[in-house]
């Protein structure tokens, strides 16, 4: 199937109109559900849409019935690690190199654009690995999600986006490896020179690193922020690690527009992210996969133990950060779990305080409000943008499950899901 599926990039680019009709839509600019809609497609955009009773179809398009389904807009997925596997974890990692992790790439982009996911966020790959991956995708030569990609993670020596694995004869640093305000500063600027599109900082310790605290502070405020400085300067946005209350707190402070994990929030988290207009990306589905598979997959037992006093922490956090109106995108780590699972975070956004339509937004309209410039046309179905089209079987506003067996997928107009089985147009 992987050979075959290689050919779509090559005949997408052919002009049609296409007109698409389904059971439902879900609406999350709105936040209603609408019955019995219509969308017109002209190329890679959408051009209309509107009730099917009052939307002819143009006499030259072609027709795509989803009868019985619920359309929505492409998922967004705003915390990924395209390039890695869950089963490179721990002392395996060592094995695996940039040219595999950019190979899995590949093969993890294809998974999760089946499962419904037409855009991501890449916050963190080896070798610009990532950057690769995403001029592949533009250029056609493969098939996966938009991307938007920070390159490799910038952080302290010895900290969570350093390699702490192997003893001092092998002198073995991270690319993203930076002390002080100067040296983060010409990192940013040297992660921006080889192509990222937003700047990942690792503000605290975290649960797959070894030697580290998940919730010690790693980078000053004044590190952080000649970091968001140089960035926005750069036209670049800045997402932060943070599990850890000080770290969370400088990195709002110094102008971060997204917290990543966001774990040990407390109300001064919550006040500071609103007032500074900033975003928290909650990975509040991987705790389950890390302590039911992480021994499989190699993950450190002390990267275990980390995880099993954090992980109902953080559900805990995400369910008050909700009641306190703090701005929430869908990121969910990928990478920790296999691939093309991503959805499985949506039950646990409901279980822990959002609603159904809460869920979806944080995942369409809010993920690409987060995204700035680079998500303008992206989010909604609505004419001008971007024709990236989902469908499931049913209401997911009844059941938010259904969008883990997502039926339909169209990216920029072009359909490589349908009836539940990859496609070739």
């Amino acid at each position: 199937m992987a050979a075959t599926l290689a050919l779509v990039g090559f005949v997408s680019a052919r002009a049609e109109t296409i007109y698409l009709t389904a059971a439902r839509m879900v609406d999350p600019a709105s936040g209603k559900v609408i019955g019995a809609p219509a969308v017109v497609i002209r190329d890679d955009r959408v051009i209309a849409v509107g009730p099917a009773a009052s939307l002819p179809a143009p006499a030259d398009a072609r027709r795509i019935d989803l009868a019985g389904e619920t359309i929505l807009p492409g998922l967004i997925d705003m915390h990924t690690h395209i390039t890695s596997r869950p089963d490179e974890s721990g002392y395996q990692g060592l094995a695996f190199s940039v040219p595999a992790q950019a190979i899995s790439g590949v093969a993890n982009a294809g998974k999760t654009l089946q499962a419904g996911f037409t855009t991501l966020r890449n916050v963190g790959a080896a070798g610009y690995a990532d950057v690769a991956l995403r001029d592949s995708i533009n250029k056609g030569e493969t098939i996966g999600p938009r991307l938007f990609v920070s390159g490799p993670l910038i952080g302290a020596t010895g900290g969570h986006c350093d390699h702490n694995l192997l003893p001092f004869s092998y002198h073995d640093v991270s690319d993203g490896v930076a002390d002080g305000p100067d040296a983060i500063r010409h990192k940013v600027r040297e992660v921006h020179k080889y192509g990222a599109d937003l700047i990942k900082l690792c503000a605290t310790g975290g649960v797959l690193s070894k030697g580290d605290s998940v919730g010690a502070q790693q980078l000053t405020y004044e590190e952080m922020k000649a970091a968001v400085d140089e960035a926005h300067m750069l036209g670049l946005k800045v997402a932060a690690h943070a599990h850890g209350t000080s770290g969370i707190n400088d990195a709002l402070r110094a102008g971060v527009d997204t917290i990543e994990h966001a774990s040990l929030a407390d109300d001064e988290s919550f006040a500071l992210a609103k007032a500074k207009g900033a975003v928290f990306d909650m990975d509040i589905y991987n705790d389950d996969f890390i302590l039911s598979q992480g021994a499989k997959m190699g993950m450190l037992p002390e990267s275990l133990a980390k995880e099993r006093s954090i992980g109902r922490l953080q559900r805990e956090t995400f369910r008050r950060a909700v009641q306190a109106g703090v701005t929430m995108t869908f990121g969910t780590d990928a990478g920790v779990y296999p691939h093309g699972d991503n959805a499985r975070q949506f039950a646990k956004m409901v279980q822990w305080g959002m609603t159904p339509m809460q869920a979806v937004q944080a995942a369409t309209t809010t993920a690409a409000k987060a995204l700035g410039p680079l998500g303008a046309d992206l989010g909604s179905i609505a004419p001008g943008k971007c024709a990236d089209i989902i469908a499931v079987d049913g209401d997911p506003m009844s059941d938010i499950t259904q969008l883990e067996r997502v039926k339909f997928v169209m990216k920029a107009g072009v359909v490589y899901r349908q009836d539940g089985k990859a496609v070739i147009q």
